[in-house]
């Protein structure tokens, strides 16, 4: 597919369907040609900001009638590029449909629009003694969760974006709405077209609202960290955790370059050795108890310095501290970017794909670190680059695909959160298969005939 650029009379009339901004102004071209991922930015033709459920599928209908691209754009925080408009066309922004448009704190459900970000809607349930439990760091919109099917820290208790999105509403590439899914705890009826929706990462339809499963807020929340010699050790000690059917709310590791990034970023002063983060929820009594019997595991994987507490403030700064990794990593390397890798595996081999992941990244020249939700055996590696040097990054995407062949090979998956995008196409082929990959590109087919859904990301025409 060749990139295309729209004419003034296809400006003019995509003017005529929305009531705000369409924009030719070359900075908000270029907010919008760019995710927090390394891949290079494209700008789009125009941005179109639409309001409602009924402009999205009025833009919808012209753009597919006019094969036009589109892409739709929310906290523009992906790190696949998924927002990056490779093939020009719009950028479908939807951040102005952020309203909360229902409560229900007796059915633990919220329905809201698809531009509601994470951090305001916690704000707002917080008020019924709720919260949204999918928290991936970023303060993504809800919708760009679904679309990438976000999780993050709090999944080994509570669930991805996949488990918590109940139904939603979404405009098809020719502007039909179609409704799926309902807010009931169990369902089957028919297929399961809201989980075909949520991580197809905008290529099958526009989500526009989300009904979202919220929980009640703990009686309390306890933090913890203990120090490893070794980063084996410490993953190796949250799979026991995990086995051993401890409720863990979250359980983090990060390693010593991770923590020496944080201490300098945040003004921390914690040891620089492996180290894993806990979060415990319950009554008193039951977070004491899973913090103890959590002391006891480690120490049987050599951990040390283990440090628990209950206060509200000690808590909420060391999770910032993690969700501040990522910044951390960059402002240790002025000038530099980022490329985070995804991987997850069985917990069984996650002590391996650790080791692996270290020892391979070691035998090169470029600055790492490695942190990861090890309780659902998902983790990271951050490894640094000169963005001006365009073989340093051809050079760390052979060395991440070298990686991801690995893990693929211990019956891991190359993304367990991040998704597709546009830069794990082959990877997706080598995982599932060329026939499953072909069912995919039918089903897209059938959606988006005209392909004018994200092109270019999950995988080729």
């Amino acid at each position: 597919m060749i990139r295309v650029d729209l004419t003034s009379d296809q400006i003019n009339h995509l003017q005529t369907l929305v009531t705000g901004l369409v924009s030719t102004n070359e900075s908000v071209l270029d907010s919008h040609s760019h995710d927090e991922s390394a891949f290079p930015p494209v700008r789009p033709s125009a941005v179109v900001m639409v309001s409602s459920t009924e402009e999205v599928s009025k833009v919808l209908a012209y753009c597919n009638a006019q094969k036009i691209p589109v892409v739709a754009f929310g906290a523009g925080t992906s790190l696949e590029g998924h927002v990056v408009p490779v093939h020009g066309g719009i950028s479908l922004d939807l951040t102005p449909m952020n309203r909360i448009l229902e409560i229900s704190p007796d059915d633990l459900l919220v329905r809201v629009e698809t531009g509601v970000q994470r951090m305001a809607l916690n704000s707002k349930l917080s008020h019924e003694g709720l919260f949204f439990s999918v928290d991936p760091g970023a303060d993504a919109t809800l919708g760009g969760m679904a679309a990438t099917g976000a999780a993050g820290t709090t999944t080994v208790r509570y669930g991805s974006m996949r488990e918590n999105v109940m139904a939603l509403t979404a405009v098809l590439a020719d502007g039909t709405v179609i409704h799926t899914g309902r807010g009931t705890r169990k369902l089957s009826a028919g297929y399961d077209l809201t989980r075909l929706i949520v991580g197809s990462e905008g290529t099958l339809a526009i989500i526009t609202e989300l009904t979202l499963r919220v929980f009640g807020i703990p009686e309390r929340m306890a933090a913890a960290v203990v120090r490893f010699p070794t980063l084996t050790d410490g993953v190796a000690a949250a799979t026991a955790i995990v086995r051993s059917g401890i409720a863990i709310a979250r359980c983090e590791f990060l390693d010593a370059k991770c923590i020496r990034n944080l201490n300098a970023h945040e003004n921390m002063t914690m040891p620089e050795s492996p180290t894993l983060f806990f979060e415990f929820h319950g009554s008193p009594q039951g977070v004491a108890e899973d913090a103890h019997s959590v002391k006891e595991i480690v120490e049987e994987f050599n951990g040390s310095e283990f440090e628990w507490t209950s206060d509200e403030g000690e808590r909420r700064r060391l999770w910032q501290a993690r969700h501040n990794a990522h910044w951390a990593a960059i402002a240790a390397h002025p000038g530099m970017n980022g490329v985070s890798t995804d991987m997850a595996v069985p917990l069984s081999q996650l002590p391996a794909a650790v080791a692996m992941a270290e020892e391979l990244l070691a035998r090169h020249p470029y600055p790492f670190s490695m942190l990861g939700h090890v309780a659902d055996g998902n983790f990271h590696c951050q490894i640094m680059n000169d963005p001006k040097n365009d073989n340093e990054l051809l050079e760390i995407r052979e060395i991440v695909h070298e990686m991801t062949m690995k893990i693929i090979g211990m019956g891991g998956t190359c993304t367990g959160e991040h998704g597709i995008g546009g830069g794990k196409i082959t990877a997706l082929l080598e995982e599932t298969g060329a026939e499953a990959v072909d069912v995919m590109r039918k089903i897209k087919k059938v959606l988006d005939p005209q392909w004018i859904l994200n092109p270019g990301k999950i995988f080729l025409a």
